[in-house]
């Protein structure tokens, strides 16, 4: 039987019961600094995912300099694409480990190296290997604690601070089309990569800013959990309360281990305070020990939370819900990617070059891209509004726009669905409220690790396929075609499940009336 939510609580089980005094607010908690988190995200987005949506500007200078075929071509950007989505349960780990703002600081440097090296590529398996991978690991440890961030100072704005934050996409792929444009013309792509890594080592600055919550910060988080938001997530919850259940009774074994791990250190400790009038050299190595014994607890603890929400009692993937939404993240992503990579071919194609350089389409689905995020943030928080509900319809819209792009032949048609998909993609900011709503703050960044490595793999396989099918065909309609339907196939899924799941509840209390 389903545990209800007043049983289990909120991810942390009992140690929300504080009794009857009243839990005051961190006033960073969707406020304060929680504002200064939105900005480094924001930046963060325009720097990677926006530097991403601008790779068909480069896609194009590496056709003319390598003389590849377009399907072997489109590889580069979509390595870069897919692994810094595929990574992300890995990345999990790292930020359970280590924090958002080490991983962050570290995938900052490792990105803008990933970028300059590529400046030296001498062939296209060259750019697999430094843009591809180096530059896509980076980014992968940057974005997921750039989201996750974010979930963790809101409550109460939830959707609108992810639509904030992810807004920067919209920008990002604005500005750093004009931008490599303008690189490529007056340097050439090899400067321009150069540039582009030295500019992506601010990354490590908006890791600075990700200042972490300390534990009673995000217990009271959940202790005030507004009620509205308890009514948005119940239709999702039956799945969701069964993990947290099993997260809840998981929770025993990992304390006494814990507590175990302080009387190690409180061991050290008390030896480093009775061997002060030893050497210098000893208490130096006491300190070293003690040093070694905290990391060693940190790491333990990090892998516990990792391991037990991949493979534990608690497992993600006893949600089924959830499960559905990874199998929805498999097809989804390639559908918004293969447009920013072939649109630039397809306009070309057309022999619409002359209106696509005064206003480039791939620009049009950039800026309405960043009011659909912001408006879709705004209209999933009010109170009598599903965010489930909004995120399907907007989901409905762009596979629709999907379908429809290749029977546009005219710019201005062309510009009407690129407008359209720009719009309904702003559903990307609702993600991680869904996911949350789904599994929990506890588990948000194992959990939307997952997803995004679904997202990622179809961002992998999505551009090669469409360009391995122009290739064969030489048109991309089929492409769409394909991609849409499979798009679709996922949006089934997502529908499916949760019914599903409301008919188990009632089926099991007809049998224990029965009984």
């Amino acid at each position: 039987m389903y545990a209800s939510q007043e049983d289990i609580g909120y991810d942390f089980g009992d140690d929300l019961k504080v009794g009857s005094k009243p839990v005051k607010p961190n006033p960073n908690i969707d406020g304060g600094w929680a504002w200064m988190i939105v900005l480094s995200s924001f930046l963060v987005h325009i720097l990677i995912m926006g530097s991403q949506m601008a790779l068909g500007i480069l896609n194009m200078e590496w056709l003319e300099e390598f003389n590849q075929s377009r399907g072997l071509t489109a590889w580069v950007s979509s390595l870069s694409m897919g692994i810094t989505l595929i990574v992300g349960p890995f990345i999990g780990l790292f930020i359970s480990m280590c924090g958002c703002r080490t991983t962050a600081i570290i995938g900052g440097i490792l990105n803008a190296l990933g970028w300059i090296l590529s400046a030296y590529a001498s062939n296209v398996h060259y750019l697999f290997l430094t843009f591809g991978v180096t530059a896509g690991i980076g980014s992968g440890m940057v974005y997921l604690p750039a989201v996750v961030m974010v979930g963790q100072y809101f409550q109460k704005r939830r959707a609108l601070a992810q639509g904030l934050s992810t807004t920067g996409t919209g920008f990002g792929a604005f500005l750093m089309t004009a931008l490599l444009k303008y690189l490529c013309t007056e340097f050439g792509w090899r400067n321009a990569m150069f540039i582009q890594g030295a500019i992506s080592l601010n990354l490590c600055v908006c890791g600075a800013l990700m200042r972490p919550l300390s534990p009673k910060d995000l217990r009271e988080k959940c202790v005030v959990r507004s009620d509205s938001e308890e009514n948005r997530a119940k239709a999702l919850s039956h799945s969701t309360e069964t993990i947290k259940s099993n997260g809840v009774l998981s929770e025993e074994p990992g304390k006494k281990e814990e507590a175990a791990n302080e009387e190690v250190l409180g061991s050290v400790q008390h030896t480093e305070i009775g061997g002060k009038s030893g050497s210098g050299r000893s208490m130096y190595g006491l300190r070293i020990l003690k040093r070694v014994s905290q990391l060693t607890v940190t790491v333990r603890k990090g892998f516990a939370l990792w391991y037990s929400s991949y493979f534990g009692a608690a497992s993600l993937f006893t949600n089924r819900v959830f499960v559905a939404f990874i199998i929805w993240a498999l097809f989804a992503y390639s559908s918004f990617v293969i447009p920013f990579i072939h649109l630039p071919e397809i306009v070309k194609q057309y022999n619409l070059s002359r209106q696509d350089n005064v206003f480039p389409l791939t620009s049009i689905i950039a800026i309405v891209h960043i009011f659909g995020k912001v408006i879709l943030g705004i209209i999933s928080d009010l109170p009598c509004i599903s965010t489930w509900n909004v995120f399907l319809m907007a989901n409905f819209t762009l596979v629709t726009c999907i379908l429809t792009l290749p029977l546009m032949q005219t710019y201005v048609g062309l510009a009407v669905v690129c407008a359209l998909i720009g719009f309904s993609s702003g559903y990307f900011s609702l993600m991680p409220v869904v996911t949350e709503d789904l599994v929990g703050t506890k588990h948000l960044a194992n959990a939307y690790g997952i997803i995004i490595c679904a997202n990622g793999i179809s961002a992998l396989f999505g551009p090669p396929f469409a360009g391995w099918i122009y290739d064969i065909t030489q048109k991309y309609d089929f492409s769409f075609y394909i991609a849409g339907l499979l798009y679709m196939v996922g949006i089934i899924f997502l529908l499916i499940q949760p019914c599903i799941q409301k008919k188990q509840p009632r089926e099991k209390s007809t049998e224990e009336a029965q009984v």
